[in-house]
């Protein structure tokens, strides 16, 4: 699967001033093949928002929040909206679901 990813510059800025997350690094969890992708209902109003678990390419665990969209049986497209650090919790489930 091919993954294209999008996102707001301007999102994208404040997110890695708040966050310290640059999305070009948050994308990459999506390599990791054991990250941990749920539907959130919350957010899903006017669309499908998801929230995927994965260690990006430093070996930082991060939480990307994202649309995600089959553009066809080989590609789909990946809009990045947020994206931090993973907290206790939350990196507890990525350790446990990795066991």
């Amino acid at each position: 699967m091919r993954y294209n990813f999008d996102w707001d510059p301007s999102k994208a800025e404040s997110n890695a001033t708040k966050h310290g997350v640059a999305f070009e690094r948050a994308a990459t969890v999506f390599r990791d093949p054991n990250a941990l992708s749920v539907f959130d209902e919350e957010h899903s109003d006017e669309e499908e928002r998801w929230l995927t678990l994965g260690i990006d390419g430093s070996g930082t665990l991060l939480v990307v929040h994202h649309t995600f969209t089959n553009l066809d049986k080989e590609n789909c497209s990946i809009r990045i909206f947020s994206a931090r650090k993973a907290n206790g919790r939350e990196t507890q489930q990525y350790e446990t679901r990795e066991s």
